[in-house]
């Protein structure tokens, strides 16, 4: 695949300095004008200000500058104008406003964690010593951006501007309102949701396993039990474990783990999940506020008067 990762997003809230501090207590390094740094993806969410919350930019890492003619091509096709400067093709999904930047950069290579040993009927890969999720101390730091999830009030529009415009593959649907799409070998990087209005339902994180998701989860509601959301989990779409919680403007952030990989986009079959399935394996149920948000209806009526 020509597209190699979600390098970052911005996101836009009203009050950034609040946002700020939460993404910070989640893990994310804080640097200059608004950015914040993952352990493995550098530079990968910028909170702007913006009247209400909302997803303003993606940018998707690709390898040549012929792959952003090939999109650009694309782009033409859908009649969806797109400009071309500096090593960079910019293009607006015309439902959602949302800004999507291609652009030429080095592929990221992860270091190898050593797998977590678990003991299990019959297979001992740990003898004599305490499991070391509960041996670990150090505040959970997210190892890199994983995906963002979007509101639309045109899922097919939406859809088709990843898919047939900037080249994102189909890794599982959710009926005929939610599609799994991947620009990377990672199950999905963008999930489009169809919606009463456009807005980013959430942002995802990975960290290094199960443990690091309950740990950073409880660090986050130990002062805090109104960020809680939902969790824990484990999903059936994607198959990775989840925790998510809310930040100050009412996005949601989920800690992941254990993400389904496509490394040959051939022998991945994209499958449609109804009900339950679309959202989770096992868990608790997911709260209505996790389907419709406490503030739909005022984002409905901001989108009306702006």
């Amino acid at each position: 695949m020509a597209l190699h990762r979600l390098s970052s997003v911005v996101m836009g809230v009203p009050d950034t300095d609040a946002t700020a501090a939460y993404y910070t207590d989640f893990g994310l390094t804080p640097e200059a004008d608004g950015w914040f740094r993952t352990r493995d993806g550098g530079r990968q969410l910028r909170v702007v200000h913006a009247p209400t919350r909302r997803l303003v930019e993606l940018t998707v890492g690709v390898d040549t500058p012929d792959d952003l003619a090939a999109a650009g091509a694309r782009l033409d096709r859908l009649g969806i104008p797109a400009q071309m400067k500096g090593g960079a093709l910019t293009a607006y999904e015309k439902i959602t406003g949302v800004r999507a930047v291609l652009r030429v950069e080095p592929r990221v290579t992860q270091p190898l964690t050593p797998p977590t040993p678990y003991n299990g009927p019959g297979r001992l890969e740990r003898v004599g010593t305490r499991a070391p999720g509960t041996q670990r101390v150090d505040p959970v730091r997210p190892r890199k951006l994983g995906h963002a999830v979007l509101g639309t009030t045109d899922f097919e529009s939406t859809t088709g501007f990843f898919r047939d415009g900037l080249g994102f593959q189909v890794s599982d649907l959710m009926g005929d309102v939610g599609a799994f799409l991947r620009c990377s070998t990672d199950h999905h990087n963008v999930l489009v949701l169809s919606a009463p209005v456009a807005f980013l339902h959430h942002t995802s994180w990975q960290v290094d396993d199960v443990d690091e998701i309950g740990r950073g989860a409880m660090a986050m509601l130990e002062d805090h039990p109104e960020r809680h959301v939902w969790g824990l989990g484990r999903h059936h779409a994607g198959s990775n474990f989840f925790w998510y919680l809310k930040d100050p403007a009412g996005n949601f952030s989920e800690y992941y783990s254990d993400l389904d990989c496509v490394v040959d986009d051939q022998l991945w079959k994209p499958e449609v999940f109804e009900g339950a399935k679309g959202l989770f394996n096992w868990g608790p149920p997911p709260p209505p506020s996790f389907i419709r948000p406490d503030d739909l209806a005022a984002l409905m009526t901001g989108s009306h008067d702006s």
